[in-house]
């Protein structure tokens, strides 16, 4: 069954009345598992208390990795992913996957042109595990992906060059086939900053990191399993946390600019953004600095994208950066409201901050990709098949494997294709070489919107058409993650430089557990 005739089915199950409806959503939660169960996105609310996180704690920093190396121009560290407790709210307990027991995990910060020397320990109990170092230029058996997994109780080293003019804000996660969802919403992903060595930014403006992320508890404090509803459109968490807090809080003079690093490290969470009684101007993406800076009024923010700011506080009083409402598609019951949620507040007093320095007119050069030698075409689909019953769904165990998400006999199948197959990770899907120049064109002929991420190389975004309309994008920029809209074509320049496997994929987190992956081989 495709999933247009899912979603009609619940439209009918609502026109038949909500008695009817709740009585057939009921025996779809009791048969199968996982249909309801959190707060605020199930089919009925809880009766236990839920725990209730703090807000308005000072903004903490993120702990940094420490360089274990001397020499210059060299950075050593260790990372494990491990079993710990972290403590969200007051007197509650919750059981975590942290790097180095803690989530976020540590900032790394490193400059242009080091070379890095990170070994990983995987100590999650009975699952393989990798750390792919989202958006960065590292060989391609350095890059944590899934075919490179790091068994249980295992460890390797990661080791790579960072080349001149890479300087940007990326981030690093697991990338393990089937549990890379799992792993990340419990708690294993961190901040991987690439300085400039002449960067153009004041250094007034400061450099200040929000990540993103969210979650979920149940009454006990721990983190409950995903749902049907979390398979189909991705975890959304009840809480948004901002650097692991709720809602924290900067003290700022009135008139002081700070640059604000934004990483949206959620599984499946879009974010549309606006800052109240504060001045916004667009300085760099994924893949660094833009050529000049761009006032906006408001930013989206999809999953595993990045964006940096120059945020002009202008006005006394509270300055409070909040979401608006974005329609991606959604897919069943328990759609959140995410729409005036207060992420971070900034408490601008009256004191006016001294002078400092404006923001250079021109940041820097990006040289248009041009030409592309080879043209290639990638369709986002989605796939709903149900056995007998279109409403009945029996309480199967679900398998995740290579081929989606499956419920035995009379159940339900469930894939997010490209171009019409699940991920392989023996089947290679594409062969491109290096140095070529390629036009992607990617077409989302699903019912809600992807984040498309590449591995192994920044693209350049070319257009988008949309309702037979084409459009160009505000300004040219580094990316390594584009949204493509429900019905959209998105048209990208991109050249891989580097030989071996990459991944291509949606970036909602489920789907690429679900089979919305391919692979890249890159030949030298």
């Amino acid at each position: 069954m495709q999933r247009r005739t899912f979603l009609a089915g619940l439209a009918a199950l609502a026109a038949a009345g909500p008695a009817t409806a709740q009585m057939k959503m009921d025996g779809m939660k009791h048969d199968m598992p996982g249909m309801g169960g959190q707060a605020g996105h199930d089919m009925g609310a809880s009766t236990n208390a839920m725990p209730v996180l703090p807000e308005g704690e000072p903004l903490r920093d993120l702990t940094r990795l420490a360089n274990e190396s001397t020499a210059p121009g060299s950075f050593r560290a260790k990372l494990a992913a491990e079993p710990a407790v972290a403590r969200f709210a007051e007197g509650v307990d919750t059981p975590i996957l942290g790097y180095n027991g803690m989530s976020p995990g540590p900032l790394i910060e490193v400059n242009e042109g080091d070379s890095i020397e990170i070994e990983f320990a995987n100590d999650i109990p009975g699952e393989e595990s990798t750390i792919h170092w989202h958006g960065m230029p590292v060989p391609a058996d350095q890059d944590g992906n899934p075919m490179d997994a790091v068994a249980s109780g295992s460890a390797r080293t990661y080791a790579f060059d960072l080349p001149e003019g890479s300087a940007a804000p990326y981030w690093y996660h697991p990338h393990p086939h089937g549990k890379t969802a799992e792993q990340v919403y419990r708690g294993l992903a961190g901040i991987f900053i690439v300085k400039s060595k002449a960067d153009p930014i004041p250094i007034e403006y400061g450099d200040t990191v929000l990540m993103f992320t969210d979650l979920r508890l149940a009454a006990d404090g721990t983190m409950p399993p995903s749902t049907m509803v979390d398979q189909m459109n991705g975890r959304v968490g009840d809480h948004l946390l901002v650097n692991g807090q709720k809602n924290p809080s900067l003290a700022l003079q009135f008139g002081e600019k700070r640059r604000l690093r934004l990483f949206n490290a959620t599984n499946a969470r879009y974010l549309r953004l606006a800052f109240e009684n504060a001045n916004m101007v667009v300085i760099g993406t994924d893949g660094g600095l833009l050529e000049a800076p761009v006032p906006v009024d408001e930013i989206l923010l999809t999953p595993a994208e990045r964006v940096e700011l120059i945020v002009t506080f202008e006005k006394p009083g509270a300055a409070i950066l909040r979401t608006l409402d974005y329609e991606r598609g959604w897919m069943g019951p328990g759609k959140p409201e995410d729409a005036g949620l207060a992420l971070l507040t900034a408490n601008v007093s009256e004191t006016p901050a001294d002078p400092v320095p404006s923001l250079p007119e021109k940041l820097r050069s990006i040289t248009p990709l041009g030409t592309a030698e080879v043209t290639r075409r990638f369709v986002f689909t989605e796939k709903m098949e149900m056995g007998s019953g279109a409403m009945s769904m029996g309480s199967h165990d679900m398998d995740m494997g290579s081929g989606g998400m499956a419920m035995g006999a009379g159940g339900m199948k469930m894939e997010f294709l490209i171009n019409g197959v699940a991920f392989d990770m023996n089947r290679v899907d594409v062969v491109s070489k290096v140095g070529d120049v390629e036009l992607w064109e990617v077409v989302n002929q699903s019912d809600m919107d992807h984040p498309f991420h590449v591995h192994g190389t920044q693209f350049q975004v070319v257009e988008h058409e949309l309702s037979g309309k084409v459009t160009k994008p505000a300004y040219l920029s580094w990316k390594d993650t584009v949204n493509v809209v429900q019905g959209e074509t998105v048209r990208l320049l991109l050249r891989q430089d580097q030989p071996g496997r990459r991944m291509y994929h949606c970036h909602i987190l489920e789907h690429e557990d679900l089979g919305m992956m391919g692979v890249v081989d890159v030949q030298a």
